[in-house]
């Protein structure tokens, strides 16, 4: 297998576990809550669709799905793509992944949703906390690891930098 194909192959499983670990926190944390797990996916299909999308059934609540998945590849992207720039950012995925975590739980919700059609989101101490904690732990360390791996096996434009 070439190096190009490792690299993307760890792009892609990057994304599937940071989007699947991010989508099971939002349905146990707000399904103990009373949200079902359609009224969650139709939730991120609202920023795209604004507030018909929770009357769009399954279609939106699959349209969520897809869109949730190209968000988790955007930010497994993005660490693949600034690991080529950073060296430090290779060396160390799992400091730097703890920090990428915050801010992508800042970027996504004091620009991303914010601009979006979604709508307010809401800022009580737990959906804050679990908020976080999901992003560092569940987005940002597994985006730095498996973006950085991409970037171990040779990807062409490795980080070659002291960064």
């Amino acid at each position: 297998m070439t190096n190009r194909r490792l690299a993307s192959r760890a792009i892609a499983t990057g994304t599937l576990v940071v989007g699947a670990l991010d989508l099971l926190d939002a349905v146990v944390f707000f399904g103990l809550r009373g949200a079902r797990p359609d009224r969650i996916l139709q939730s991120i299909a609202a920023g795209l669709l604004g507030p018909a999308a929770f009357q769009g059934g399954a279609a939106t609540a699959l349209l969520g799905l897809v869109l949730h998945f190209v968000i988790a590849f955007g930010i497994v992207l993005a660490y693949f793509i600034a690991a080529g720039r950073f060296a430090f950012l290779v060396r160390r995925p799992l400091v730097h992944g703890v920090w990428y975590g915050i801010l992508v739980y800042l970027v996504m919700n004091l620009v991303v949703i914010p601009l979006s059609n979604a709508g307010e989101g809401s800022w009580s101490l737990p959906v804050v906390l679990n908020g976080m904690l999901i992003h560092i732990f569940g987005v940002g360390l597994p985006a730095a690891w498996f973006g950085s791996r991409g970037r171990l096996l040779g990807f062409p434009g490795a980080a070659t930098s002291s960064g």
